[in-house]
């Protein structure tokens, strides 16, 4: 991607025509997005080869409500696999799709371009170097750790190098800053590697994603970074509708754009550290779900934000599902699938771009 294309301060081109799930009353809305919700939730639990169906997962999650006392009739080890395989993992598939299409919507909105994604102001560069030194270092068990340090050092290099230049207050200095940034801590890990290369195919592997667990360990430990995350954007949704108008629009108006990007970046990049520390580098969910939910309901980010972070989630967990069931009982990387979909959007997205310039 160009420095022209990331940095130019044109708003999101918006689309052409607005579907008519745009104009569904809000109850409806709700109503569909809960569907999509539930139903890929669903899918994620039920598929795979446990044999376990609708009917008894829904009894099972019924019977540990309270005071519910249900027969279910799944076997001890169906049971062992829903609770403490399928949950998880679809669990966490959930919040790192909600968190990656969200921190991608806040980037677009405050960049106001449609081109930027969660890893434009150096997370990825700093977790995959982070995830680098703790697997050749030889603690696996190190590399959640390391890689989130990573990610959120890559996000401080970049604002204090564009602040040393003078243009703490420029997306175009800030976004060509994490640019530097990026490229850097790609460079130091490209030395580990060659230096260790045995340890080649596991960095390989962390950097293509993968939602695999070890039970609840995972969610629980990039929940709270991903609630503290999502409600700090969230509750910037009118100020970011503002700033599409542009800085000095948005100052007239009561909103200091430096201080809401600093704040929106820095959230967003909370929640995507945290999830990509254990789930690795998955990308394009940040530009194909934004776009989408635009087309689907338009561009304001009361509507936007709230919408990306459901269907983010609902995209992550059916990509999921189709990576290990596609060549089963191998397992494709995640991050591959969603490249085999964000790729030719990508193109779209640009293409659009040109005709709307």
């Amino acid at each position: 991607m160009s420095a022209e294309a990331v940095t130019s301060g044109r708003p999101a081109a918006a689309p052409r025509a607005i579907t008519r799930l745009g104009a569904l009353p809000r109850p409806a809305r709700l109503l569909l997005v809960a569907a999509v919700l539930a139903g890929s939730l669903l899918t994620g639990v039920l598929i795979g080869p446990a044999g376990l169906t609708a009917r008894a997962v829904l009894l099972d999650l019924i019977d540990a409500l309270p005071w519910v006392d249900l027969e279910s009739g799944l076997t001890r080890q169906q049971h062992a696999i829903l609770w403490q395989i399928r949950m998880p993992r679809v669990a966490l598939g959930a919040l790192t799709g909600s968190a990656l299409a969200l921190a991608g919507a806040a980037y677009q909105g405050v960049f106001r371009n449609p081109l930027a994604d969660p890893y434009l102001l150096g997370v990825s560069g700093g977790a995959g170097l982070g995830a680098t030194i703790g697997l050749v270092s030889g603690n696996a068990a190190s590399v959640p750790l390391m890689a989130f340090a990573g990610g959120l050092l890559g996000v401080a290099l970049t604002y204090g190098l564009s602040s040393s230049v003078g243009g703490s207050r420029g997306a175009a200095v800030l976004v060509l800053a994490g640019v530097a940034v990026a490229a850097f801590f790609n460079a130091v890990q490209t030395f580990l590697q060659q230096r260790f290369d045995d340890s080649l195919f596991a960095v390989y592997s962390w950097m293509l994603g993968r939602l695999s667990t070890d039970g609840w360990s995972d969610v629980v430990r990039v929940l709270p970074y991903v609630a503290v995350g999502a409600a700090v954007v969230l509750a910037h949704r009118r100020a970011l509708d503002v700033m599409a108008l542009g800085d000095v629009e948005a100052a007239s108006l009561g909103v200091d754009p430096a201080r809401t990007r600093l704040v929106l970046v820095l959230a967003a990049t909370l929640a995507t550290a945290a999830v990509v520390s254990v789930s690795g580098l998955i990308g394009f969910v940040g530009i194909v779900i934004p776009h989408m939910v635009r087309l689907l309901f338009g561009g304001s980010h009361r509507t936007l934000l709230p919408l990306a972070a459901a269907f983010g989630a609902a995209f992550l967990v059916l990509t999921d599902v189709l990576a290990r069931s596609a060549m089963a009982p191998a397992e494709l990387p995640i991050g591959v699938v969603t490249a085999f979909v964000g790729a030719p959007f990508f193109v779209l997205v640009l293409r659009q771009r040109r005709e709307a310039a």
